[in-house]
């Protein structure tokens, strides 16, 4: 209700930057520029004063039988006046950066940061800096402190935090620094920083052991990022030279000790490599255990990614994505970026699974299916996967357990506040 909520108030603000260029650049805009003028030099605390004068206004209009239109018009003349004088408090020579991770887990707080450096001969004091707005599921929770003194050749930060409580990419505007005049009424020219541009990722579930079959494939071609080319080899000794070995396994030192060329003797190597299946069928479930299924999903590709396994793939919905996660290979970055983009819909098509994952099962191990539900299609899609020799384990995200002992069921309460789980 809340999200609901949340986006029926933002309904006329765009969501993406393209939209509001697109508004800001609009024949509307152009015509009320002089008004958004007027506005952006304005100060928070001369926009207020504004606002209150223009109503002070309405119940002024009686000029016969009051005298408060006078103090009106003194509070228009004095904001008038503070507007004239706006091009003296220009930032000249200051330049503005902006800083943000590349990515947050959603709910949690971002830290951004405005920095800006005086190249220019004289000081400025007061500097204010202004956020812009956010879409429908952010919310500031603190705001940039304002720079006192920002000296010639200094370099002063601040800054901004806030939290988006939706997975996906995100934009932000610019944010403007602006130096006040005196009495705070308005400000100079405002800098803009650049756009940034960042990453709202699920939550990351605390799984702390996970029992998966053992079962190790042989990598033909080896695996991407190998010390070596061609098949990817384990060290097992040295032998003799014999004509055609590469020169490039030759062991200086076992040649030194025997006194004759001794080279190095690889056995082909084997891995074990995951993929990870990830259930996000609405129709069957809330939003919520949509969540709780990509936050599992996430913490199973963590967890494999501290071992000695290889996450290969990852399948979502209509999506898969190659991965080679593991043994200092890739970054669960990658995974969390996939599983930040997902989109829930109805309908579990074990076809179109089975089609994704279907060119990767040969070099599989192990298939882990995350899901929101347990029934007679799920079941016929994990008989599929096994018929291939590849073994699966389920886990559902559920409040209440499946009828069946293979299925692990995890209640969304243990994953959403944080518990240690152990698969």
């Amino acid at each position: 209700m809340k999200a609901r909520l949340a986006r029926l108030n933002h309904f006329l603000i765009p969501t993406t930057r393209s939209e509001r260029d697109r508004y800001r650049n609009s024949g509307l805009a152009r015509r009320l520029r002089p008004l958004l003028w007027v506005f952006g030099r304005l100060s928070r605390e001369g926009r207020a004063l504004s606002s209150m004068a223009s109503v002070a206004m309405v119940f002024g209009a009686d000029l016969g039988r009051s005298e408060s239109h006078v103090l009106v018009l003194a509070t228009f003349s004095l904001i008038a006046g503070a507007l004239l004088f706006t091009r003296a408090y220009a930032l000249s020579g200051v330049s503005v950066e902006l800083s943000l991770p590349r990515r947050v887990t959603v709910g949690e707080q971002i830290s951004i940061g405005i920095a800006l450096f005086n190249a220019g001969p004289r000081a400025h004091h007061r500097i204010r800096t202004e956020p812009p707005l956010l879409p429908w599921d952010g919310r500031f929770t603190e705001l940039p402190a304002d720079i006192e003194s920002l000296e010639s050749g200094a370099r002063k930060s601040t800054h901004a935090r806030a939290r988006f409580v939706e997975r996906g990419a995100h934009q932000l505007d610019p944010f403007r620094a602006a130096a006040l005049i005196p009495l705070g009424l308005s400000r100079g020219a405002a800098l803009s920083t650049p756009s940034a541009c960042f990453v709202v990722v699920p939550k990351v579930a605390r799984v702390v052991t996970l029992t998966i079959p053992q079962n190790r494939r042989h990598q033909p071609g080896g695996v991407t990022r190998a010390s070596r080319t061609g098949d990817a080899t384990d060290l097992l000794g040295v032998r003799p030279y014999r004509a055609g070995d590469p020169l490039r396994d030759l062991h200086a030192r076992s040649w030194a000790r025997h006194g004759a060329p001794m080279v190095r003797e690889y056995q082909e190597e084997y891995f074990t490599r995951i993929g990870v299946v990830v259930d996000i069928d609405a129709s069957v479930s809330s939003p919520a255990h949509v969540e709780g299924a990509l936050s599992l999903a996430a913490g199973v590709v963590a967890h494999l990614c501290r071992g000695e396994a290889l996450v290969d793939v990852l399948v979502t919905g209509e999506h898969v994505e190659r991965l080679s996660l593991g043994r200092s290979l890739g970054s669960l970055d990658q995974a969390l970026d996939v599983l930040a983009a997902v989109r829930s819909r109805p309908g579990f098509m074990a076809d179109r699974l089975l089609g994704l994952l279907g060119p990767h099962l040969e070099r599989l191990s192990a298939v882990v299916l995350v899901a929101l539900t347990w029934d007679a299609v799920r079941s016929d899609f994990v008989a599929a996967i096994e018929a291939r020799g590849v073994s699966a384990v389920v886990f559902v995200v559920a409040d209440h357990g499946a009828k069946s002992a293979r299925v692990t069921t995890l209640p969304l309460a243990a994953i959403a506040g944080g518990q240690e789980l152990h698969l």
